[in-house]
């Protein structure tokens, strides 16, 4: 759960009072800060899971949420009305949670089907229906969307082989501690669950990996995308694409424990689709891995999914009202990505029953908001629409120096509360947070000391008659709020998450500054409405957007 641009997901999510972030402290095993060394707009937070772990807390927290009614059982269908809305899901009788079929009504339907959309399992030339290993995909409901006339494609996604853990020699691998002490994804949570993390590994491909791969390419699957190639993630590609691309690279593997009572390895990196058979030698061909056992191969899997261009800022569809997206059906790959977008349509599909105003979130107020927009916008070829997976990066939004990990609850919890989502005790909370922030805003510019002052205490300062407070100077190279503190001991009262706040906001706080100024002045056209029936073609505008226009309509 997270990593860069996903844990800021995540955080965002805890924010809205969504659980994810919750479980994850509950369910992580090791935690870590990703890019702890760069700048703080580009450090993420990462935690690996025990599954079993993470899937009780999820039940715990569900089971505990007030006015939640929690029915079981397979999707068949939509049931769409005359006028073309939505009114409620069909389920079959599976043996299992029902005997008969049955159907709940209802004017607000949030469909977040994963790859279960026509889901099919690639293993070399095998090509099995699937939602995921041993589950059934999703076919009527896939027949359902064409019907309504929505513009489908079909991406495809991977996962790598589990490996039995006591034939990994971990001794050959280079260890990756967790941080210490764990910081939590949710700002309810003071520390995480587990008291002693586990380890973690990494290894590499070789020459001998790349070799068996490319030699073996002819018996990869054949998808039904792009000429049989498939619309893969470029971000988080399989082994056959890396080595494809870049044959000249080694790889990293990170090698994963899947719980703590668990007998299975996740070597993270080395998705494929070869033929079972093939997987085995491609991985004892990896430095650890020589006397690997595959428990399960991996495989890759290829499923529909929606043009997103086809939504509304809510995840409404447009052609069928009171019928919300989320997910991979988006056209997005990733739990953090597909957990956002379901918070966004489910906060929007409670409001629109309540009669109440859509909740939003601009590009300078969350990651969700550029994620979104980004889907919305057709992502990275607006004239073809879905290029790829869409994935999540902090390069991706342009005022990320905004949009820190840390700071999620500051830019989101209030907009949670009006719109309903958040509890009285994460407003609280917040509350109790934002005055430990003004505090120590206040001690770090209260008081002002001359060159010489500064000097005496250790701090090498320009003797230019200038009275510098302590938040000026960060502007120094190498100081740090320790430094401050004990040159100044008024600053010790600050806890480590506050003084980690503050650092960053007195450092970049110029940045920030011409960030906001520059959102302002944009914020004035963001905010205009386009008329739903504007006929754009009387406009002065290109035939080409023209056409994008009246596409995204």
């Amino acid at each position: 759960i997270g990593g860069v641009g996903k844990g800021h997901l995540v955080r965002e999510i805890d924010a809205l009072g969504g659980i994810m972030g919750a479980a994850a402290d509950e369910g992580g095993i090791q935690f870590r800060m990703l890019n702890d060394s760069k700048g703080p707009a580009v450090r993420g937070p990462r935690a690996q899971m025990d599954r079993k772990l993470y899937q009780a807390s999820v039940q715990r927290l569900l089971a505990a949420t007030p006015n939640l009614t929690i029915g079981e059982g397979a999707v068949e269908d939509l049931i769409i009305g005359q006028d073309g809305s939505v009114r409620g899901i069909s389920l079959e009788a599976d043996g299992r949670t029902s005997s008969e079929p049955w159907s709940v009504s209802t004017g607000r339907v949030v469909v977040t089907t994963g790859t279960f959309l026509r889901g099919v399992i690639h293993i070399g030339r095998d090509r099995t229906p699937a939602g995921r290993m041993g589950d059934p995909p999703a076919t009527a409901l896939a027949d359902t969307f064409v019907r309504a006339g929505f513009r489908m494609g079909r991406l495809k996604t991977g996962t790598p082989p589990r490996l039995r853990a006591d034939t990994v020699d971990v001794g050959r691998c280079v260890e990756q501690r967790g941080d210490n002490p764990p910081r939590p994804f949710s700002f309810l949570n003071k520390r995480v669950s587990i008291d002693e993390q586990v380890m973690c590994w990494s290894t590499r491909t070789n020459e001998v990996t790349h070799a068996l791969v490319a030699g073996d390419r002819h018996l990869s699957p054949v998808f039904d995308a792009k000429d049989g190639l498939g619309q893969g993630p470029r971000y988080c590609p399989s082994l056959d694409a890396k080595v494809t691309r870049f044959p000249d690279r080694t790889h990293l593997i990170w090698l994963e424990p899947e719980g703590l009572d668990s007998d299975l390895m996740y070597p993270n990196g080395i998705a494929m689709g070869l033929p079972a058979e093939m997987q085995e030698k491609v991985v004892r061909s990896i430095v650890g891995l020589e006397e690997a056992v595959l428990v399960h191969p991996a495989y890759h899997i290829e499923y529909d999914y929606i043009d997103p261009r086809q939504l509304r800022p809510t995840l409404e569809t447009r052609l069928v009202p009171g019928l919300y997206l989320a997910g991979q059906i988006n056209g997005s790959t990733g739990y953090e990505e597909a957990a956002a977008q379901g918070l966004h349509a489910g906060i929007n599909a409670a409001l629109a029953v309540k009669g109440d105003a859509d909740f939003r979130l601009s590009r300078s107020e969350a990651y969700i908001g550029v994620m979104v927009d980004d889907l919305l916008q057709g992502v990275v070829e607006p004239a073809e629409g879905i290029a790829e997976p869409y994935r999540m990066f902090t390069s991706r939004a342009e005022h990320r120096i905004l949009l820190r990990s840390h700071n999620a609850d500051e830019r989101l919890t209030a907009k949670g509360a009006t719109a309903g989502c958040v509890s009285a005790e994460r407003i609280a909370a917040l509350e109790s947070k934002m005055r430990r922030v003004r505090h120590g805003r206040h001690l770090l510019e209260a008081k002002e000391l001359s060159s010489h002052e500064w000097g005496a205490l250790g701090f090498e300062v320009n003797e230019d008659g200038v009275r510098r407070s302590p938040g000026k100077m960060f502007r120094y190279k190498g100081v740090t709020f320790q430094h401050l503190q004990n040159a100044l001991p008024e600053l010790k009262t600050i806890r480590p998450d506050i003084a980690e706040i503050l650092e960053v906001e007195c450092i970049y706080q110029d940045f920030i500054q011409q960030h906001q100024r520059d959102i302002a002045l944009m914020s004035r056209e963001e905010g205009l409405e386009i008329p739903e029936h504007i006929e754009y073609g009387s406009l002065q505008l290109s035939r080409e957007e023209v056409e994008l226009l009246n596409l995204v309509r």
